[in-house]
């Protein structure tokens, strides 16, 4: 009884053992800070394009911010996707191209970014286009790097894209923050440590105008940019995280940062469930090391379901272990959740601080139920379609 007992503490261990080690791995690979890359003295045409859905009350400011950070000669191209307000007169008022679309049936940032494609590709096209959301702002000297970067591997390349730090956000705004800080740098330059490589995020990535222009864009995904960077590994050519660019957006409020987590959550579930499999296994038939670590990188739930469901799998290792199994499952996931905290809690002090204050931290377990409506919806229904987040005055 006892040994059927230790088989199945085990088998839940193990389960739960894999993604947690690939958490570890990549949040370790990723704590010291990143070289900064050489410019290649080149200076490629640019183009940007802005997909925007009914941003009429925001699109003349990201502009204006815009502005003084885009080199000369940079084409500026915002797409108003099946726009109810006047989002595309006013960037023609602020002196950029502006193309409408109108095709309620296809929704979504995926249809706006090809037909914004297909609007470049009528005359003379960019060496290298940058995508960057309607809501964000570039850090200083993003842009040439990204343009540079991008055409200098002749790959993809990812700005460090965040939430700006707002310490009177509410606590669970601050932990959703830190948590894009946790994957979207230390895990996805761990990953480019590792040999693999980096995520797409959505905007603040470049590509050069060859990919970009056979590039799978109007899928409809509700996680285009995750979506298209397994694309393109798969293709040979794993995006690249350039740290001097950074890309910012403000905090959403409590309520829509859960719409958008929402989102994106259940996008990458499906994904989980649909593709890591097959991304793995691809990647080992081909001995292809970036691939590999992206399946890998695949299998890890969100960083808050992880968390519950290793808990629930310690807890019934722990159970289990009081019938008479062995306590070494129970031990071993002790151990990495203790592993993964110490980790976790060293990207907080070295990167985490301004976006999580100590207060907001020691709220982290509720973030966990404040986020279990989106895990149980996922289960009932998950979201298929594109929604706007809705963006803070």
């Amino acid at each position: 009884m006892s040994e059927s007992l230790s088989i199945i503490a085990w088998i839940l261990a193990g389960g739960v053992a894999v993604p947690l080690t690939v958490l570890i791995v990549e949040v370790a690979a990723g704590l010291p800070p990143g070289r900064k890359a050489r410019s290649s003295g080149g200076a490629p045409r640019i183009a940007i394009i802005i997909p925007a859905h009914d941003e009429a009350q925001g699109i003349a400011a990201t502009l204006a911010a815009l502005e003084p950070c885009t080199p000369a000669g940079t084409r500026v191209v915002v797409v108003a996707d099946n726009c109810s307000d006047d989002t595309a007169g006013i960037a023609r008022l602020a002196g950029v191209e502006a193309i409408e679309r109108h095709d309620p049936g296809r929704r979504g940032k995926g249809f706006a970014l090809a037909y914004g494609r297909d609007h470049l590709a009528r005359g003379v096209p960019p060496d290298a286009v940058i995508v960057l959301d309607a809501d964000c702002r570039f850090g200083p000297g993003s842009v040439a790097a990204l343009a540079e970067a991008a055409m200098a591997r002749g790959a993809p390349a990812q700005a460090v894209n965040l939430i700006a730090p707002d310490s009177g956000a509410a606590p669970m705004v601050q932990i959703s923050s830190f948590a894009m800080v946790v994957k979207n740098l230390f895990r996805s330059r761990g990953m480019q440590r590792l040999g693999g490589a980096a995520l797409l995020t959505g905007t603040g990535m470049a590509f050069p105008w060859s990919l970009f222009a056979e590039a799978q864009l109007a899928t409809g995904s509700i996680v285009e940019d995750l979506s298209l960077g397994i694309e393109l590994t798969r293709a040979g050519h794993p995006p690249l995280l350039v740290e001097e660019a950074q890309v910012r957006s403000a905090p959403a409020a409590m309520q829509d940062a859960l719409q958008q987590k929402r989102r994106w959550e259940h996008g990458f579930l499906e994904t989980l469930h649909r593709r890591a499999l097959p991304v793995l296994g691809h990647g080992l038939r081909r001995g292809a090391w970036p691939e590999i670590l992206l399946g890998l990188h695949l299998i890890v739930p969100p960083l808050a379901l992880l968390v519950l469901v290793a808990l629930l799998a310690l807890f019934a290792a722990g159970g289990l272990a009081v019938l008479g199994a062995s306590t070494g499952p129970a031990l071993f996931l002790a151990a990495l959740l203790a592993m993964a905290a110490i980790l976790i809690g060293a990207a907080w002090v070295i990167g985490g601080r301004e976006y999580l204050s100590s207060g907001a931290l020691l709220r982290a377990p509720l973030y966990v139920l404040w986020k279990l409506p989106i895990y149980t919806g996922f289960l009932k229904k998950p979201q298929a379609s594109w929604n706007r987040t809705p963006r803070r005055d």
